[in-house]
């Protein structure tokens, strides 16, 4: 393999890549990460054995071939190296590279090609193409309500259903459900359900941030992976076995109060409520009055620390209500939102909260309360 590329380039693809690589395993070869020089690109892959993740770097190749060498190493030294460029020589007994770059020399030891772990095969062809905004949006919105928590597995993953009409993402932790309904490009023949690790999506989120082709996505035949081809890098993950709860069953079908408020104010609000309840078990109070003033009394407070009370402007419908809620879990909502108004929908301090965008009815997210003394 003789190969040369730009030292932007080739740190910008291991930076790609290098979400993928194993930390702890009992499998050393998936600490490597793999160079392939193809035509005329050198291909970059590193996998963990849960999430494939590849990219393709321009390059000019002189002669084909592949080895794997250690992630962190290539990765550090590439970095430390300056912009200019890269000339790779794997050496006759195939098991070192030479790299060369200015008036810098580095030989890495690896491990055959061979010896990492296959690419999975998927030639059932393209379930559909999305918008890689529409994309990148859905997933902020939903993968961050997934469990951390392993005592339920099938929580830390999103589900994702396809229809003709579209595509719904929903992940929930037992304290929380979001619920985004999104758009496809491409209509799919047959309904389908797949649980896709949220650690998956947030790394795909990542890949999408600057692409503007539309994105692939297939599963697997046998219903185990999932694949999602981008213009100049591919993902596959591992797919969860397990049922997802029926979260259609968790959003209340009515409420008893709908008040309508700012998003840039609530956040403000809500922010500043939090300097308070992170000492106090993380509680803020949020009570609607809906007399001859409707508003919106925000409260925190922690024992021995102090307390805080603010107020906001809103449009009420229906009676007034007192909730609480958890502070992290409102930040976290409010925060992947981008609308100018959002509407909180209650009936008892007791029942769940449903929180969503005013100008949209494509996501919702619904909150547990927090059970405290008025």
């Amino acid at each position: 393999m003789r190969v040369s590329c730009s030292q932007e380039n080739l740190s910008k693809g291991l930076g790609i890549v290098g979400r993928a690589v194993a930390t702890r395993t009992t499998l050393p070869i998936t600490g490597n990460v793999m160079l392939s020089a193809e035509e005329s690109r050198l291909k970059l892959s590193a996998t963990n054995l849960e999430v494939y993740i590849s990219c393709w770097v321009p390059a000019t190749v002189e002669e084909e071939g592949a080895i794997t060498v250690p992630a962190r190493l290539l990765t550090e030294l590439v970095a430390s190296l300056p912009n200019q460029l890269i000339d790779m020589n794997l050496q006759p007994d195939g098991k070192l590279l030479e790299l060369t770059c200015a008036r810098n020399t580095a030989k890495l030891g690896g491990l055959p090609a061979a010896d990492f772990p296959a690419t999975p095969s998927f030639s059932d062809g393209a379930i559909t193409s999305i918008d890689p905004k529409v994309l990148h949006s859905a997933i902020s919105r939903v993968a961050f309500a997934a469990a951390t928590d392993e005592s339920r597995p099938v929580l830390t993953g999103v589900l994702i259903q396809l229809d003709e009409g579209g595509m719904t993402l929903a992940a929930a932790d037992g304290f929380r459900l979001a619920v985004q309904r999104t758009p496809i490009m491409e209509p799919v023949a047959a309904g389908m359900s797949i649980i896709v690790p949220s650690r998956s999506l947030s790394e795909l989120s990542r890949l999408l941030t600057d692409e503007t082709d539309p994105v692939q996505m297939m599963v697997s035949s046998n219903h185990n992976q999932v694949f999602f081809h981008l213009k100049n890098a591919d993902m596959i993950s591992q797919l969860m076995p397990g049922t997802f709860p029926n979260y259609s069953q968790l959003i209340p079908k009515e409420h008893s109060t709908r008040a309508v408020v700012g998003l840039a104010e609530l956040k403000r609000a809500i922010r500043t409520a939090s300097i308070f309840a992170r000492d106090g078990s993380g509680i803020i109070r949020l009570q609607v009055e809906n007399g001859g003033e409707s508003k919106l009394i925000i409260s925190s407070r922690a024992e021995e620390i102090g307390e805080h009370e603010g107020q906001l402007d809103v449009t009420v419908e229906g009676e007034p209500m007192k909730i609480a809620f958890n502070n992290r879990y409102l930040g976290e909502v409010l925060n992947v939102l981008d609308c100018k108004e959002v509407a909180l929908e209650t009936t008892t301090p007791s029942s769940p909260g449903v929180i969503k965008p005013v100008d949209s009815e494509d996501y919702t997210h619904v909150v547990m309360p927090m059970f405290v003394q008025w």
